[in-house]
């Protein structure tokens, strides 16, 4: 039997059914590669064991010749492998329990593979947002609060702007399409702050009679 891990949800994504006149203009969530080396440090590893390999391979070569050298780079490679698809597992679970909506409200991210919260950000709290572009095509997306807001750096991680941990930025991050959803929070933010609101006149008092 298939079972839904979010299947609670009564929008997927959402904590509770929008009210009436909002309306979801985009869900998406993270690539997996993208976000291995954007906040994993992927290529890092990768290229740290390849370091070492080619070391390892190197100073053998210098005493018993380079074509008797290559198999003792072969456990590095092994470990390198085995360290990189650990990372490469974490990733996929953390962007599989992601999902980022825009509405014609707000910006909702459903995050953590582990514990998972979602963070309900109006128009009105934001104060802007910047656009970074990564390799590969996608792009992260970092929001700045307004206010005294305060979030937690290692409750949103890795869903948050790097290495700002005195004013937390929560971020869509590694995002496919950056341009065409930056397009889309702009525009919706813009119509909501533009949007007069319109509050019901208060009753008048009653006058007594003469």
């Amino acid at each position: 039997m298939s079972h839904d891990d979010f299947a609670t949800e009564p929008v997927p994504g959402l904590p509770e059914r929008p009210p009436k006149g909002e309306l979801i203009l985009w869900q998406g969530r993270p690539d997996t590669l993208a976000l291995a080396r954007s906040s994993l440090g992927l290529s890092w590893v990768a290229g740290y064991f390849a370091v070492l390999t080619a070391w390892r391979i190197g100073v053998s070569a210098t005493d018993i010749g380079l074509w008797a050298a290559l198999p003792l780079g072969l456990p590095f490679v092994g470990l390198g492998a085995a360290a990189c698809g650990l990372i490469l597992l974490v990733s996929w679970a953390q962007a599989r329990a992601t999902l980022y909506t825009i509405t014609t409200d707000r910006v909702a991210m459903r995050i953590g593979a582990a514990l998972t919260l979602t963070l309900n950000l109006p128009f009105a709290r934001i104060a802007s947002a910047d656009l970074g572009a990564e390799p590969g095509g996608t792009g992260t997306l970092a929001l700045r609060t307004l206010g005294e807001t305060r979030l937690s750096y290692l409750v949103l991680w890795p869903h948050v702007r790097p290495w700002r941990m005195k004013r937390t930025e929560p971020a869509l991050r590694c995002i496919p399409e950056p341009d065409r959803v930056a397009g889309i929070l702009a525009r919706a933010a813009e119509t909501k702050i533009t949007r007069p609101e319109i509050a019901p006149a208060a009753a008048a008092a009653p006058v007594a009679a003469e």
